[in-house]
């Protein structure tokens, strides 16, 4: 069933707002030190700007009174507030409120949780600032306090680590607000910000879909991943064309790390007495080589089969491939690789990392048109 939003007034004043609406000016407003928003999607801002510029500000601006006359602190409505200033007006309505610090930090982070267009990183740090107001406690406490509450409610703890009253009140926050459940948050949202860094800033910043940052978030070479981050924004890819290129990039990384680890193993090993010396772990050594061999000969049998198939179709197929060359798609499956990888050279001419394909690309192949002709 879904949830619905509860507005600010629900939340802070239970359904009644008193003060009385006044009009003020906009260079007497001044922005709080701390700002729960910190993105705002300019496209939608100037659409806002435009509706107040024909129909005026329509909902009163929450501020709070300074000790300087006539100046007042915003407390929510930073969106109406941008707007008013891009469409001209030099006046806006406001319910002026007597509030501590922690009360103005408060009501402006819940109707921060109230936007319709909230993404998700910026409803979880949301929600976790307004559980450290709560508790009095800081932001970097939190998550831990709620992976233990999760444990201890699911039977996986002791009972009296975490005192019933601090779930109890927990538990009314999320209620209150009517996002979500209290362990849906721990164990979908939390997780998103552990996000790579770069993932998360464009997540947080609205450059990309929830999905298709967790798609991405799934290649662990930093440069790679940064690449098609910054290709999946400047092209606007959609999540099928992310998954393809993360499935592409990943075999040949991991054969390149595979590569690696025989390296440095088979190094390891000439150097090590020890594995000589012992009989047993000569013995264990010897069974491994000879698996070892095995698949070695395997392949060199599955070669010479395949040259001798290839052989007896070669004299009818040569002067084919001279004239029409291969597809991109061909030439993949010829040197078992993605075809996304053969296409990306072709067209952008971005080199594939691993050394034999590049190898075979740049020494052994050319592009012809859009076909691909072995070099004589």
């Amino acid at each position: 069933m879904a949830r619905t939003r509860k507005s600010v007034e629900d939340f802070i004043f239970k359904g009644e707002k008193n003060g009385a609406v006044q009009i003020v000016f906009l260079t007497d407003l001044k922005l709080p030190a701390l700002q729960p928003r910190q993105y705002f999607d300019e496209a939608k801002l100037q659409e806002l700007a435009q509706t107040i510029k024909n129909h005026g500000v329509l909902e009163p601006l929450l501020v709070r009174s300074l000790p300087r006359q006539n100046q007042y602190e915003l407390v929510a409505g930073g969106r109406r507030y941008r707007a008013a200033a891009l469409a001209g007006l030099t006046e806006v309505p406001v319910i002026v409120l007597e509030l501590s610090d922690e009360q103005a930090l408060e009501i402006a982070i819940v109707e921060n949780l109230q936007r319709e267009d909230l993404n998700p990183v910026e409803e979880t740090e949301g929600i976790l600032h307004l559980l450290a107001q709560r508790l009095k406690t800081t932001v970097t406490e939190v998550s831990p306090l709620l992976h233990q509450i999760q444990k201890q409610l699911r039977g996986r703890a002791a009972n009296n680590v975490i005192g019933s009253e601090i779930i109890e009140q927990i538990q009314a926050i999320f209620e209150s607000l009517g996002l979500m459940e209290l362990d849906s948050f721990i164990g979908n949202r939390l997780p998103l910000l552990n996000l790579p860094e770069d993932v998360l800033e464009a997540l947080r910043s609205g450059q990309i879909e929830y999905t298709k940052a967790k798609a991405i978030a799934t290649l662990k070479d930093e440069e790679l991943r940064k690449e098609l981050l910054s290709d999946a924004i400047t092209n606007s890819l959609s999540l099928s064309q992310i998954k393809e290129k993360v499935n592409a990039l990943k075999p040949v990384k991991q054969k390149e790390e595979l590569q690696n680890r025989f390296d440095v193993t088979y190094k390891i090993a000439k150097k090590s007495k020890q594995l000589w010396q012992d009989p047993k772990k000569r013995k264990k050594l010897e069974s491994l080589l000879s698996q070892l061999e095995q698949l070695i000969e395997s392949e060199a049998k599955s070669e010479v089969s395949k040259t001798k198939d290839e052989s007896t179709s070669e004299t009818s197929t040569e002067e084919s491939k001279e004239e029409t060359g291969l597809t991109d798609g061909q030439l993949a499956e010829l040197l078992g690789v993605s075809n996304l990888l053969i296409s990306d050279y072709r067209v952008k001419g971005q080199k594939p990392r691993g050394q034999v394909l590049a190898k075979a690309l740049t020494e052994q192949w050319e592009v012809k048109g859009e076909v691909w002709v072995q070099k004589s």
